[in-house]
């Protein structure tokens, strides 16, 4: 397998404004069927009502149904689509698209890794498996599987590996009930976080940042279990895990990479840089990916914040405003893909941050 990963990153007015991809395709500049990844920010609340994600899904199936001959829901199969709410502050609604274009092996550059993807995703979950070790489990397998489909072989080459995650609704939590199992949780909203944290958990499975088994009690209780790749988002629009894993490998042509670093709080802007090569151009930049949370012992560097007594506005939406501009400060672009909720996924307070990068 031969193959350079296109990436396209396209700014959008709207949930359901595809202009930019459709663009795209009818220049001929991107064949629709080599996409394989469609990340998505919408100016949604993030929260369990967020019904931008939805919207943004159905628009994208809709759009590219034409173009691949396909129906909708087959589109939805076939490209991985994550999309996550939230665009408070500088953050700039936007879509980034991935396509997987094959290559000649004669394309590869001499000495180097380039920018893979792969994709996979697991069975539905059970309501009651949810936030569960079930789902820890379910999720490694599905991350190592996205892995082989990527070409890449060694944990070290992942620098990025996207979630998206099922929520508990009130009627998912009767239905587990009725058929004898108690859920992780009755709070729709508390179940983001639980979904969030078990999917991060199963990436670290697969990474071999930690080891099994994990009990179903350390999840988001057990702080010191976390992945530094993992980015998980949760929806109501899905029952199973959707895995896009991003990497660097050498059955992967053309001119873009991927690295990655870990930021330890919320203005840990020395950690952007550092996932940035050596005095490196900005303008080079494609995009940049990264996770928010405040954090919870409500502080910052010896600072009191009020991210978690706001009762006005989520602590994950300041969390990203506030994230979102310190990466937009460095790169000089404020369409960058800021995810809240951090659980597991770097420590608490803090998350991974990865760019995507010519060479």
């Amino acid at each position: 397998m031969s193959y350079r990963t296109d990436t396209f990153r396209i700014p959008m007015g709207g949930p359901a404004d595809l202009t930019g991809l459709t663009a795209l395709i009818d220049a001929g500049t991107l064949d629709p069927h080599h996409i394989m990844a469609i990340l998505v920010k919408t100016e949604g609340n993030g929260g369990v009502n967020d019904f931008t994600r939805e919207y943004s899904c159905a628009a994208m199936a809709a759009t590219l149904a034409p173009y691949l001959e396909m129906t909708p829901a087959k589109v939805e199969h076939r490209i991985a689509m994550v999309v996550s709410g939230g665009t408070e502050g500088v953050l700039s609604p936007h879509a980034t698209v991935f396509a997987r274009v094959p290559a000649s092996a004669a394309a590869r550059p001499a000495g180097g890794k380039r920018l893979a993807i792969g994709i996979a995703a697991t069975r539905d979950f059970l309501p009651h498996e949810i936030g569960r070790a079930a789902q820890i489990e379910e999720t490694a397998r599905a991350v190592e599987a996205a892995m082989h489909d990527a070409g890449i072989s060694r944990t070290a080459d992942v620098h990025w590996v996207q979630i998206k995650c099922p929520l508990l609704t009130a009627d998912r939590v009767q239905a587990a009930r009725r058929d004898g199992h108690e859920p992780v949780t009755e709070n729709a909203y508390k179940s983001m976080a639980y979904s969030r944290g078990a999917s991060a958990l199963g990436v670290a499975v697969a990474m071999g940042e930690i080891t099994v088994p994990i009990s179903d009690e350390a999840v988001c209780q057990d702080w010191s279990l976390r992945s530094g790749v993992a980015s998980t988002s949760a929806g109501i629009e899905l029952k199973n895990n959707i895995v896009i894993v991003l990497g660097n490998s050498e059955v992967a042509s053309g001119d873009t990479a991927i690295s990655h670093a870990v930021m330890q709080d919320a203005i840990d802007a020395s950690a952007v840089i550092a996932a940035m090569p050596e005095n490196f151009d900005t303008a080079r930049i494609i995009n940049v990916l990264a996770k928010a949370d405040p954090s919870p012992d409500g502080t910052v560097r010896g600072w009191r914040h009020t991210m978690l007594d706001d009762t006005d506005i989520s602590a994950t939406r300041h969390a990203r405003a506030a994230v979102g501009g310190v990466i937009a400060g460095i790169t000089g672009c404020p369409a960058v893909f800021v995810s809240g909720g951090a659980e597991h996924q770097g420590p608490p307070g803090g998350g991974p941050v990865a760019v995507i990068w010519r060479v």
